[in-house]
């Protein structure tokens, strides 16, 4: 079980986009996520007449690291650490570490 998921809004916590927050688009299975609009690089693209795309330079979002963004809390408005708990009914949900709020409702 991942600590950071797909939909989940995020912080940045270390690089040159660190403070920014944006929503997991894609959770890679190297420790990878990719963020909406956050660590936007530019891409020189060849067409290709048999897929329909032109080419030129396409901006796309990068991978970053898991270790490097933070679950944003909703509740006191900053970055957390997020751990894991089983529940009585036996399900295993992820809560913050500050105030011990579940995450997965």
């Amino acid at each position: 079980m991942n600590r950071i998921r797909k939909g989940d809004t995020v912080v940045i916590t270390t690089g040159r986009e660190k403070g920014r927050t944006g929503t997991v688009i894609r959770v890679l299975e190297d420790d990878r996520v990719v963020v909406e609009n956050v660590n936007m690089v530019k891409k020189h693209q060849k067409p290709n007449p048999n897929r329909g795309t032109p080419g030129g330079i396409v901006q796309k979002e990068a991978p970053i690291h898991a270790s490097n963004v933070a679950l944003w809390n909703p509740a006191s408005k900053k970055a957390d650490r997020v751990g894991f708990r089983k529940l009585e009914d036996g399900r295993k949900v992820r809560y913050f570490k500050s105030d011990g709020e579940v995450v997965d409702a």
